[in-house]
């Protein structure tokens, strides 16, 4: 592509210099014009605009808008040299802001200049500091270097409101790069930028009209350098669009391009494992089970590869229709591998298959783990038996994506708990068959529709929310012990008395000893004892619950004494986690303290409470998650969301909703709705920060649907974009950046 398109492929060093280029890079992950372009604007502030200051967050790099009130000028105690101390305000706090022998800032720091500063808050005897901050004054902003003296040039009346009413972007900044000196980097930008028409835009012409939407060029101006609030408002409309069309028009030929191939049909037959199997189960299947499982049969009957997401509640049955897929593929004379993401979860999968097909067809299908932690012999037969065939059922963790492992026939990929492997992962196990196979997705994490068409647009999707009879419920309370720390010996009874019934307990904790809490220490570009040297806060963090310290307390506690207690965590062998979690199982182990490594897939039927400490700690899909570990079998649940967080706090709002409700579904909206700006997709996606700059998933589903149906036309007309040549050149940059994020964290 010529023109503003190769533009947007240009390395930043051509245009602003190796040492600012790599400043870049290392602060945002910018390489390319393009990607700098798209790191827009947090927000907008205005010359009359002054931020709240006593709003400031301790510890973090802010960026605020304020006023010089005051500039005194002192002898360091410690040493030759002087502070120079400026208070600047904002109406309603004051912040000091420090510097070390710079005396003659006080020429550029005279009471009455606004401008914009940015630092690291601290606290210096009880008063908020920013030490050494960086800064832009607007009258030097307004001056654009022209003015001799600082002061603002004359401006008519009209100018005036003009310049005082022009929106400030506000970059997202680090301590290295400032928002201004973002700013200045997007003026080399966008300058390069000028050429009428030059840019080229991925939305079709009329498209773009029907909707109302700025022309790329003109967005991307508009964004950066608004001259009033309606600029960047209708900016963001036209690139939310842009987002949503170019990530939907991805999924749609991804879909597609799955479609287009062909893979052997997988059926069941008369008198078969699928057959035998049903024939024995001591139960019947929910109704959602029979449906889901339908539709599974009839993708694995087709020609064309599944490609299925299956979600579904806590408990609810996903694994048994999976087993149920591996049978018919068995039938078919295929295999089938289920990937999952910790060892504890794969050797519970297959000792749960195993017991569920009984001895005779576990001794026909030769279930198989294999993991990174087995023996060398372990291996070498697990090894043999899958490249042989012989092995019809496969688990495993990120082992099985290793290039020593092959199938005789794969026809089916189970990806368990999706959200912890990416589409990468995914397609590596897909590589090892020698016909396309099948794939069923599952993950026990509800996602909203608009999450699901975002994120897995390529798949199906099949939901099951019923759960199965004879489950007792679960009961599950916030236990808030910033205002009840009297509560804090009650939990421990309440466990004895749930032992004393017979019961289990699981005890989770954050982290695994105390070295795991590490504190943030604060830069000292100051003198001991001056400003500027690390005060901390008056309210330290406390430190993590973890399972070292927790254990010792459980042991020493008169309300559990006699009980056997121990702890489950990463760093234990693979033996050990293995016969620990047999042991708990069995009934050996009364209360058993862990890390999240219980989050999915543990099923103890005994188990009866689940007790988090520093539930704050975790997300809403986690504390869902890990209150699904209790509750599964004939005895009612108990769980205890144990928290330190304050009242309102975001943190508190994630325990309380948790608390609130076992509707999953619900919790995914509240979870949605509590993320910051950016953190939507994080843990769906492949581990890297999410692609979307100002689509928001909760709130665009209209323009996401909106988008999805434009892409599904455009495809459908022309599947190779050949009429679309700025949209496949679009797609070709996404997917290239996608790509270096993903080498970049391997």
């Amino acid at each position: 592509m010529s023109g503003a398109g190769a533009f947007l492929d240009a390395k930043l060093p051509g245009l602003l210099g190796g040492r600012t280029a790599n400043a870049f890079e290392k602060a945002f992950g910018t390489r390319t014009v393009g990607e700098l372009l798209g790191h827009y604007p947090r927000r907008y502030a205005k010359r009359g605009e002054l931020t709240a200051i006593d709003m400031l967050p301790l510890d973090e790099n802010v960026t605020i808008v304020a006023e010089v009130r005051d500039v005194r000028e002192r002898q360091m105690r410690a040493r030759r040299g002087t502070i120079l101390e400026v208070s600047i305000s904002d109406g309603r706090g004051h912040i000091s802001l420090t510097f070390f022998n710079q005396a003659w800032r006080a020429r550029e720091l005279r009471p009455g200049v606004r401008g914009i500063f940015a630092g690291k808050v601290s606290n210096y005897r009880g008063a908020l500091q920013l030490a050494h901050p960086n800064y832009e004054l607007f009258d030097e902003a307004l001056g654009r270097g022209s003015l001799s003296d600082g002061a603002a040039p004359e401006l008519d009346d009209a100018e005036a409101k003009r310049w005082a009413e022009m929106p400030i972007p506000i970059y997202p900044a680090t301590a290295s790069i400032a928002s201004w000196q973002v700013a200045n980097a997007m003026e080399l930008v966008l300058d390069g930028l000028k050429a009428p028409g030059a840019f080229p835009d991925p939305v079709p012409k009329e498209v773009r009209f029907e909707r109302g939407l700025l022309t790329a060029q003109k967005a991307y101006e508009l964004i950066h350098r608004p001259q009033r609030d309606a600029d960047y408002m209708k900016a963001r409309e036209t690139l939310r669009f842009h987002e949503a069309f170019v990530l939907q028009t991805a999924l749609v030929s991804q879909r597609r391009a799955a479609h287009a191939v062909k893979t052997s049909p997988r059926r069941s037959k008369p008198g078969g494992y699928l057959e035998r199997f049903d024939a024995a189960l001591p139960f019947r299947l929910t109704a959602d089970q029979q449906v889901v499982g339908g539709e599974i049969t009839r993708d694995l009957e087709g020609d064309v590869p599944m490609l299925r997401l299956l979600q579904g509640e806590v408990g609810s049955g996903k694994t048994l229709v999976a087993v149920r897929a591996m049978l018919a593929v068995a039938d078919s004379g295929g295999q089938s591998a289920m990937l999952a993401p910790t060892e504890v979860l794969a050797s519970q999968h297959l000792r749960s298959i195993v017991k569920v097909l009984g001895p005779d067809l576990a001794a026909e299908l030769v279930p198989t783990l294999h993991t990174g932690q087995l023996s060398t012999a372990e291996k070498k037969k697990a090894l043999l038996r899958m490249v042989s065939g012989q092995a019809k059922l496969v688990v495993g963790t990120h082992a099985l994506l290793s290039d020593n492992v092959q199938f005789y026939d794969l026809g089916l990929v189970v990806v368990d708990e999706q959200h912890r492997f990416g589409v990468e992962q995914r397609d590596t196990l897909r590589q090892k068959a020698a016909t396309p196979p099948h794939v069923l997705v599952m993950t026990a994490t509800p996602i909203p529709r608009t999450v699901a068409m975002t994120v897995f647009g390529d798949l199906d999707v099949s939901t099951i929310t019923e759960l199965p009879a004879g489950r007792q419920g679960i009961e599950s309370f916030s236990v808030p012990l910033a205002e009840k720390p009297g509560w804090a010996g009650r939990i421990w009874q309440r466990v004895a008395e749930e032992l004393e019934k017979g019961r289990q307990a699981f005890v989770v904790c954050p982290a695994i000893d105390p070295a795991d809490d590490t504190g943030d220490g604060l830069d000292d570009p100051g003198e001991p004892g001056e400003p500027g040297e690390p005060q901390g806060t008056d309210a330290p963090t406390p430190p993590k619950a973890n399972v070292v310290d927790t254990l010792r307390h459980l042991r020493e506690l008169p309300a559990l004494a006699g009980r056997r207690i121990e702890a489950l965590h990463g760093r234990l062998p693979s033996e050990e986690k293995d016969a620990i979690m047999r042991a708990y199982a069995a009934r050996e182990i009364d209360v058993l303290v862990a890390t999240t490594v219980v989050e999915v897939g543990v099923d103890v039927p005994n188990a009866s409470t689940m007790v988090v400490l520093d539930a704050e700690r975790f997300g809403v899909s986690q504390l869902h998650q890990l209150r699904g570990r209790v509750g599964r079998g004939g005895v009612p649940g108990l769980c205890l969301l144990v928290t330190n967080a304050e009242p309102e706090s975001v943190g508190r709002e994630r325990v309380d909703a948790v608390a609130a409700t076992l509707d999953g579904f619900a919790l995914a909206e509240v979870d949605l709705e509590l993320r910051r700006e950016g953190d939507v997709l994080g843990a769906l996606q492949s581990g890297g920060r999410s692609s979307l700059r100002l689509l928001r998933v909760i709130k665009d589903g209209d323009v996401i649907q909106d988008a999805r149906g434009v892409a599904l036309q455009i495809i459908e007309d022309d599947p190779r974009l050949d009429q679309h040549p700025a949209l496949r050149a679009a797609l070709e940059r996404r997917l290239r950046e996608t790509e270096r994020r993903f080498l970049d964290k391997t």
